[in-house]
């Protein structure tokens, strides 16, 4: 590849606020972003719906959503039926929204695609400070799914190296509003809420929505998501 070739990376675009500002941020610093969504078995597709709609809006070259039938073992209220729970308070621990080893298997899907094109750069944005708390999106994970990458691919052993970009790990809702801001996302059409309705509208109770309006809220800007 020559040096004037653009770098190419593989995004996990969820349609929300954090995949949609890990966009931006990529298309930033240069590279050619192939967006990745998984269809799980999530309780909407609006979601999907905002993926693909925000992928072309912030300039990816592609979209492509893989399907992975995670209902069939349930576990989560995401995938199973088993009620969202609504206006929390305080720490409840790990969450019954936790969708069993989602992110494991996301990544896994974005690090073979990653060979498929070459490319040795995967993005997501997961985030540790103001989350639900889930383990699979802590520093920890991410290190050590890197470290598997290198292990397990062909471009791992052959010394090209894969590594796994998480640029909102550390930082707050309300940060990454502001970054988002910065950055020219359109956040009004990203979708975050765990129980959207066809139209991509938010029901304003759950866990993500508290999380989404208090990161507006706090950074001073106006909250454009669209509530039932």
């Amino acid at each position: 590849m020559s040096q004037s070739s653009p770098r190419k990376a593989v995004v996990l675009v969820s349609g929300g606020m954090d995949s949609a500002v890990t966009i931006a941020i990529a298309r930033e610093q240069g590279y050619q972003v192939h967006a990745l969504s998984v269809a799980y078995g999530q309780r909407h597709s609006a979601e999907l719906e905002a993926s693909e709609r925000v992928s072309r809006t912030l300039g990816a070259v592609e979209h492509k959503t893989v399907r992975v039938d995670l209902r069939s073992i349930g576990g989560s209220a995401l995938t199973a039926d088993i009620d969202v729970p609504l206006d929390q308070t305080g720490d409840t621990g790990i969450p019954v929204t936790y969708v069993p080893a989602r992110n494991t298997i996301m990544l896994s899907i974005a690090l073979g695609w990653a060979e498929v094109l070459g490319s040795t750069d995967i993005w997501c944005g997961v985030n540790a400070v103001d989350y639900s708390g889930y383990p699979d999106c802590r520093p920890a994970f991410i290190e050590s799914f890197e470290q598997l990458a290198n292990v397990a691919t062909k471009a791992g052993v052959e010394g090209a190296g894969i590594r796994i970009h998480a640029p909102l790990m550390r930082m707050s809702k309300a940060d990454i509003a502001r970054e988002g801001q910065r950055l020219g996302v359109d956040f009004s059409e990203t979708v975050s809420c765990y129980q959207a309705d066809a139209q991509g509208r938010a029901c304003g109770h759950c866990d993500a929505c508290h999380l989404r309006a208090q990161g507006f809220k706090t950074a001073g800007l106006p909250d454009p998501t669209r509530y039932v």
